[in-house]
């Protein structure tokens, strides 16, 4: 899936296009509208990061070029004005994401504006895994595998940050909520479910005083 990051700011740039590679996303890097523009001639991406302080052309008059049918975008800014935030949706924006932010943030808003239009339903894939978000069945070696709901999430939540250190306290914001906020032996319980039914104790790894991570 191609991901277009419009954003100025180089050291963010990189930042975002790195952190979108490791999930596995082709990304099509542009530093000003013009060069958005121009690489939608011939490139079409699922979704498109639009910083609104650009320049020349900044993202509120952009996002009007966009078939905002066809195309989601995820506004990127550092305005935290209402009035702001407001006007970039009622132009057709799916979100607004204000920096700084998380990149587990990031991916998990691509992610759900995705499976809004439907984009982010194929099977996520690790080695001899394979997950099908529209059943939610898990497969290794082709036999299917039983989970429990949150071990199916906390599965899925892996793959879809894969690379990425994942803290416990972030792990049970997005699969448990903020009522179970501190109780971080549920995490480390569950996950060790999980190296033993898909047989992962190599990859799925321990952060020191962090949490875990998918390598792979």
């Amino acid at each position: 899936m191609k991901i277009m990051v419009v954003e100025d700011e180089e050291p963010i740039r990189n930042l975002i296009v790195i952190n979108l590679e490791m999930v596995g996303y082709e990304v099509i890097p542009c530093s000003n509208g013009m060069e958005m523009k121009e690489r939608l001639k011939t490139e079409v991406p699922d979704l498109i990061l639009l910083d609104v302080m650009l320049p020349g052309i900044d993202g509120f008059s952009l996002i009007q070029m966009i078939d905002v049918e066809e195309i989601p975008v995820i506004f990127l800014t550092a305005k935290e004005s209402v009035v702001d935030r407001v006007k970039g949706l009622r132009l057709g924006a799916d979100d607004y994401i204000v920096k700084p932010f998380e990149a587990i943030e990031l991916i998990a808003r691509i992610e759900a504006t995705l499976r809004r239009y439907k984009k982010g339903s194929k099977l996520l894939t690790f080695q001899s895994i394979e997950l099908d978000p529209n059943q939610r069945i898990v497969r290794k070696d082709g036999q299917e595998v039983y989970l429990t709901v949150k071990e199916y999430d906390l599965l899925e939540l892996f793959l879809q940050n894969r690379n990425i250190a994942l803290t416990r306290e972030q792990i049970l914001e997005k699969d448990w909520g903020y009522d179970y906020l501190g109780m971080t032996r549920t995490v480390d319980m569950h996950v060790q479910r999980i190296r033993e039914k898909l047989d992962l104790k190599d990859q799925l790894k321990t952060v020191f005083k962090v949490g875990y991570r998918l390598e792979g």
